[in-house]
């Protein structure tokens, strides 16, 4: 690190800190402002504001830990969520915003009715924004470390200030971005986060890519990195480089890849939108931007974003091979081939990544907090500024849980299981609570409590059931509960479903009962919506194979696949073009 790369670094750190003082009083006015950005943001910054956040300082770390353990196809626990969060976009997005709450848990309040509906919002609002939240951000902490020790001998820090006997140098880094990422996330609430999140994203994929080309350059090329895998990994190199798992080799397991794909994308919390997805579709300016929101990330996600990793994490494997931890390959990689300047700004890009993550996580983890738990629970009727003042309290106290939870963490990895196994059960109950009317407060009950039961009954019985088949049964017994509760529950309060139905208007058959009552008719779930998200998954799909043939394998078979991905992209234009949404990017 040369003086340079500090410049870099503590430039950027300041820019941060700016943004924050500079919304810091329009942020302080009232919740909708602290936690929505006022409801008024445009769709290009929607949709780079959640792709910046999945952006985090794991995420590379991941990647090259895939790649290392199952090749190229390992990154299907990433790109099954692409039906997912298509499904949100053609589906959901609109709905959300049309809700108009300011949380997804929120959602609860108007969906459903009587005391299950009450304990359900409680629950989640300290299960999703405490528990759940601070493993996602104890792995995204757990990545800056792992990075942190390779980069920069901070213990050389510590020491000169006399603080080495009371903490680690990797930790005090640790400890001086949380800092800085919380005062411009307390400062600026949700104003902060989404505006940094655009220069975040921009300097970190610059990062990536540079890293990317320069090793790239450096090995002599694709052909010199292939027959380099070859004579290194023998005939376990042609599995490292496959798109799509076989039955031998080094890729991904086929049971695990079937799992990702029938099951593991409609299962989990994703398939109905939740979390800091949906923060953002309630902060759109409307229903419209909502929507392209959600497809700007999905392009941008999918087809742009993982390739420079991927061809580091597979130059890794020639030039760090046989690493005890295959995740530290990605920073090694920095220190072995960015020169100064370029190190810092690397740095840097990952401190954005980083940043982006943890300020969204502290700013929606605190608004279910309040908004969920503080506000209907324990003080009801106390001034907007008043729950301002709260959640700025509560970013720093849920930002020393994260950290205490990363502490105790060992694996990005292991934590991604740990969670999508939480959580499998869930995303059957999160979707059709928009289509079937008859879904109620205790079918996400039953759905949150049989995943749990059967997540600890599965490690106790079978500790070395593999991680597919956790999947499967997990998800198959946990809809069979939630459906049956469904059906032999009280349905929820015929008031509160009218009001829904009428404010939200899902386009389901399935809300028939409701529509006659209330006399608004349903614009039922057409072909074309469906073929809309089939389109949109050849799309994603093909574009990024497409990208990545052009890479790995020349201009051939990359044409081909950006060809089909051009006339699926052509029927997904048209269905914008007949959407509103066409209409309101136009007019500005």
């Amino acid at each position: 690190m040369a003086l340079l790369d500090w410049l870099i670094i503590a430039g950027y750190l300041l820019f941060a800190l700016a943004v924050g003082l500079f919304f810091r009083r329009r942020a302080g006015k009232n919740m909708t402002q602290y936690f929505l950005s006022g409801r008024n943001l445009p769709w290009w910054i929607v949709g780079t504001s959640i792709v910046a956040t999945m952006f985090a300082a794991d995420t590379p770390l991941a990647v090259t830990g895939l790649v290392a353990n199952d090749g190229i196809s390992g990154l299907w626990f990433m790109w099954n969520f692409a039906a997912a969060h298509l499904l949100v976009a053609f589906f959901f997005a609109r709905l959300w915003r049309r809700a108009g709450v300011l949380t997804d848990v929120e959602l609860v309040d108007i969906r459903y009715s009587g005391r299950p509906a009450v304990a359900l919002r409680g629950f989640r609002s300290v299960w999703e924004g405490v528990v759940l939240n601070c493993i996602i951000m104890g792995w995204v902490i757990l990545a800056m470390v792992k990075i942190m020790g390779v980069l920069i001998d901070l213990d050389a820090v510590t020491a000169r200030l006399g603080i080495d006997q009371f903490v680690d140098g990797r930790w005090f880094g640790i400890l001086v971005c949380l800092v800085v990422a919380v005062l411009y996330t307390v400062l600026s609430g949700f104003w902060g986060v989404v505006m940094t999140d655009f220069v975040q994203f921009l300097l970190a994929m610059v990062g990536a890519i540079a890293l990317a080309v320069i090793a790239l350059i450096d090995i002599g090329g694709v052909g010199e990195l292939k027959e380099q895998l070859a004579t290194q990994y023998g005939d376990l190199a042609a599995s490292y480089l496959k798109f799509l798992p076989d039955l031998s080799g080094a890729s991904l397991p086929l049971i695990t890849f079937v799992a990702l794909m029938g099951v593991n994308w409609w299962a989990t919390r994703d398939a109905g939108g939740t979390s800091y997805m949906v923060q953002r579709m309630l902060a759109a300016k409307d229903e419209s931007h909502s929507f392209l929101g959600v497809l700007w990330f999905c392009f941008l996600h999918y087809v742009i974003r993982p390739w420079p990793w991927i061809i580091v994490g597979l130059i890794s494997l020639v030039v760090f091979p046989n690493l005890e931890d295959p995740e530290l390959g990605y920073p090694m990689m920095i220190v072995e081939y960015m020169p100064v300047g370029l190190l810092g700004l690397m740095l840097a890009s990952i401190l954005a990544a980083f940043m982006s993550t943890i300020d969204t996580l502290l700013n929606w983890g605190v608004s279910l907090l309040v908004n969920d738990c503080y506000r209907p629970f324990i003080r009801r009727h106390e001034s907007e500024r008043h729950y301002v003042r709260v959640s700025r309290w509560l970013v720093v106290a849920l930002m020393i849980l994260g950290g205490v939870t990363a502490y105790m963490m060992q694996s990005i990895r292991g934590a991604w299981e740990l969670f999508f196994g939480m959580t499998v059960g869930i995303g059957g109950v999160y979707v059709m609570r928009w289509w079937w009317w008859r879904v109620n407060a205790w079918s996400e009950i039953a759905a949150w409590i049989s995943t749990a039961v059967v997540y600890v009954g599965l490690h106790l019985l079978n500790p070395d059931i593999g991680f597919g088949w956790h999947l499967i049964v997990t998800a198959g017994i946990s809809t069979v509960c939630w459906v049956t509760v469904a059906a032999m529950t009280s349905p929820t309060d015929r008031r509160t479903l009218v009001a829904f139905y009428e404010k939200v208007r899902p386009a389901s058959p399935w809300w028939g009962p409701i529509a006659q009552e209330s006399g608004v008719s349903i614009k039922g779930m057409g072909w074309s919506d469906i073929t809309n998200w089939l389109a949109g998954l050849v799309f994603i799909y093909t574009g990024m194979f497409g990208v990545g043939k052009l890479i790995l394998e020349g201009l051939g078979t990359g044409l081909v696949y950006l060809t089909i991905a051009a006339l699926a992209g052509v029927i997904v234009y048209r269905s914008i073009l007949q959407s509103p949404s066409h209409h309101v990017a136009s007019s500005e």
